[in-house]
């Protein structure tokens, strides 16, 4: 930890990224489409599924957020998923987010119920303060500047079904506002931590 601003606050999620292959095929699922809305839309490289965000965790804890968190992975099982579906928040009325949902069976959910609450409670014993709302699997692919009814979207999304994958780790990434392509967030992965040990 040495070199370290002691009081630096860094911007953190611990999240499951899906393959390349997911990825790649839930963009060219989208890319003829995108012209035809106003959303900025998530670099397909960055779409991930967050299982906590710590928006101002305090820099000297991340060597003791990164053995906290291999702790609560290596007591979860990998889980067979695939994206499918879709939504919006707050809702497709009055839209600000865009979202491509997961499908997964009965226990491989409660393994991601189970697997989100352990990296947020990890987070929390370290003192990285995870947001506090309510957990809710999904991938942002879109967002909108102000709010907008976005029902045909959603209807859209719920025809898509991607590849399935197993989920085998999780990721640990620092997000860097406004330090990537076009002033997006620039994220940077810091550790990678194996589901079931």
């Amino acid at each position: 930890m040495s070199g370290r601003d002691r009081g630096a606050r860094l911007r953190l999620f611990v999240a499951l990224v899906p393959p390349p292959e997911a990825l790649e095929h839930l963009d060219a699922f989208l890319e003829p489409r995108r012209a035809a809305a106003p959303f900025r839309w998530s670099a397909a490289e960055q779409v991930h599924l967050t299982l906590a965000f710590c928006p101002a965790a305090p820099e000297r804890v991340l060597d003791d957020l990164v053995e906290a968190l291999a702790l609560a992975a290596a007591r979860r099982t990998p889980l067979r998923a695939r994206v499918a579906g879709g939504g919006a928040f707050p809702d497709p009325l009055a839209a600000r987010v865009l979202w491509a949902g997961l499908d997964l069976d009965d226990d491989a959910r409660a393994e991601l119920d189970r697997l989100a609450a352990g990296v947020r409670g990890a987070a929390s014993h370290v003192g990285a303060a995870p947001e506090g709302q309510r957990f809710r699997p999904h991938l942002t692919v879109g967002r909108l500047g102000a709010p907008a009814g976005v029902l045909d979207w959603v209807r859209l999304l719920d025809t898509y079904a991607g590849p399935a994958w197993t989920a085998d780790e999780v990721a640990l990434l620092s997000s860097h506002l406004g330090e990537g392509p076009r002033g997006r967030p620039r994220h940077e992965v810091l550790a990678t931590l194996p589901l079931g040990g």
